[in-house]
């Protein structure tokens, strides 16, 4: 999307004040090979078709857009369609781009890849985009992370990847970035970093965001054809942005309310969040420039989600552009109306959400009622819960 005359983002992968590279020299050469083998296979005829035809035939894909009647009619107010990228292959949207970075890196002639995940998520995807294509998987994963998303620790061991316990700083996903990092740093010959989101050091922020961005390319399609006009607003879920700016990308040109909705944890004044936009300012972190939770001194702060794949310090630097265009809203949700969220969801029409995804249903709860019966709502179902059954019945005292 070009929104002034400057190509945005530019050749260094800036979004304005946003984005960029920073990384140690050591990377800068695996960073512009990537660069390049994108370039070259985001537009070959071969490598669209194979992932066209895996996208139909392994993914799922086109994913439902669902009218959500009973949640409607109990809420009231505007007409809510989830768009369910929990029904894709290993239950979210992360193997969007996970599959399509597999691919990328069988044709770079990488023979292993690495990925970090917090909620697990991206890792079960990063873990089978590499047994579909026969490469070697390593995946870095916080303890704390590890502890609440045990089934799927499991499941990339299933899939024959080996899963790394990383022990240290706030053993969640900051930290498992940092590690996986170090690693691409020492092999960077032979493999291949799959980054889960919208965020680090160029290309990785536009790459994602447009193997991501299907979703609302089909949402748009599929809305269209069952109201007959474009939606009234669109609502997701923002950890790093890579389910949120997948669903908005293709209606930015168009005059859409798009929310996207961050983790209020136990509120913004308790300090325990990961609300970038509520407590966050400008910063260098992971590869790149955005809003970071950061102490006066720089140092980031802890982060706070009862989702594992919200609680990240920073947020991808396409997002920070959009909200200083108005393109973009960005409020949040607290861990306590999520978990209401989650199990309403459930109860009313037979979809237990992530709890990431049930931090985008507790934001349309609120809002809807106030909006016309006529209007429209779409929210991206980004992940099924699974994953997070365990984790809500510890929190209710509940024993499994």
């Amino acid at each position: 999307m070009n929104t002034k005359t400057n190509k945005i983002p530019d050749s260094k992968g800036h979004f304005g004040t946003y984005g960029g590279r920073f990384v140690p020299e050591t990377l800068m050469p695996a960073l512009i090979e990537l660069e390049k083998a994108y370039r070259k296979y985001s537009r070959d005829k071969d490598f669209l078709a194979e992932l066209g035809s895996l996208q139909k035939n392994y993914i799922g894909r086109p994913t439902p857009l669902y009218f959500a009647r009973k949640l409607t009619e109990l809420i009231g107010g505007a007409k809510i369609y989830l768009k369910r990228e929990d029904l894709c292959h290993t239950g979210a949207h992360k193997i969007n781009n996970a599959l399509g970075q597999a691919l990328l890196a069988k044709r770079m002639g990488k023979k292993r890849i690495i990925a970090e995940t917090g909620a697990g998520q991206h890792g079960v995807a990063t873990a089978t985009g590499a047994a579909h294509a026969g490469l070697e998987c390593e995946i870095y994963m916080g303890s704390e992370d590890m502890r609440r998303q045990s089934l799927n620790v499991y499941k990339m061991r299933l899939l024959g990847a080996k899963v790394t316990e990383v022990n240290v700083g706030s053993k969640t996903l900051k930290d498992a970035i940092n590690e996986a990092l170090r690693d691409w740093t020492t092999n960077v010959l032979n493999t291949h970093y799959v980054l889960g989101t919208v965020f680090g050091p160029h290309p990785f922020p536009v790459m994602v965001r447009d193997f991501q961005s299907i979703i609302g390319k089909e949402a748009r399609q599929q809305i269209v054809k069952a109201e007959g006009k474009l939606p009234d607003c669109l609502i997701a879920c923002v950890g790093g942005g890579s389910n949120s700016i997948g669903l908005f990308y293709a209606f930015l040109k168009d005059n859409i309310k798009m929310i996207g909705v961050e983790a209020g944890g136990h509120g913004i004044e308790s300090g325990e969040h990961a609300a970038r936009f509520a407590g966050g300012s400008l910063g260098v972190f992971q590869g790149c420039k955005s809003y970071l939770l950061q102490n006066d001194d720089g140092n980031v702060l802890g982060t706070h989600s009862v989702s594992a794949g919200l609680d990240y310090a920073s947020v991808g630097p396409e997002h920070c552009y959009l909200r200083d265009l108005n393109k973009i809203e960005y409020t949040n949700i607290t861990d306590d109306e999520a978990l209401k969220a989650f199990e309403l969801l459930g109860n009313a029409e037979g979809i237990i959400p992530a709890l990431e995804s049930a931090h985008a249903i507790a934001h349309t709860i609120k809002i809807a009622p106030a909006m016309p019966k006529h209007s429209v709502i779409i929210i991206n179902l980004s992940g099924r819960g699974d994953k997070d059954v365990q984790e809500v019945a510890k929190i209710k005292g509940i024993t499994l």
